[in-house]
């Protein structure tokens, strides 16, 4: 069995301001529904970890929810750095991540709080990576964010452990995807 952590940018780290909209997210979708796939094929994924974060965290648990018509035993944990992580977004996202807190196989927070302060995201990369056997992360070098942390922590593992794995998607990956599509239309 294996546990992997889904993370990577928030919409508007990478210039996606209307999800609904904006064509590159189908093809973040795209991208990351082969990797998971492939980690159900060949590394025998059962748990995905997501902290529920708006962007690429919320688009892989929607991928997961739809996976699971054909992969049953995949399982979809929701950990939140702390509670009520939702509570200053617009409404629409408000009711999106209600759903997509419904279909969850497994929902909780680390800190039984509200937000006080960074460490608590601190916290949850450290938890989110001790938990793991890899780390699948939608990342470019060349634009750091957010997810840089939990990459760094990754990482440190990865010197410890060499069975950790990390797979990274990048930009060039969604581009090759959306170019194959279009090619093949």
């Amino acid at each position: 069995m294996s546990i992997y952590t889904v993370t990577g940018y928030k919409p508007h780290e990478i210039g996606i301001f209307n999800d609904i909209q904006h064509p590159g997210v189908e093809y973040i979708k795209k991208a990351l529904r082969k990797n998971i796939i492939q980690l159900i094929e060949n590394e025998d994924l059962e748990w995905i970890l997501v902290s529920g974060q708006l962007g690429v965290e919320l688009w892989a648990a929607e991928v997961i929810i739809e996976l699971k018509e054909d992969y049953p035993n995949l399982k979809l944990a929701i950990i939140t750095p702390f509670l009520e992580q939702e509570a200053n977004w617009k409404e629409e996202k408000q009711e999106y991540y209600q759903f997509i807190l419904s279909q969850a196989d497994f929902v909780d927070s680390l800190t039984k709080r509200p937000y006080e302060n960074p460490s608590q995201f601190r916290m949850k990369n450290q938890f989110f990576i001790n938990k793991s056997n890899g780390l699948l992360i939608l990342y470019d070098e060349d634009t750091p964010g957010s997810p840089k942390y939990i990459l760094e922590l990754a990482r440190k593992k990865q010197e410890k452990d060499e069975n950790f794995q990390i797979q990274t998607i990048t930009p060039y990956d969604i581009q090759v995807l959306a170019e194959e599509e279009r090619d093949y239309w």
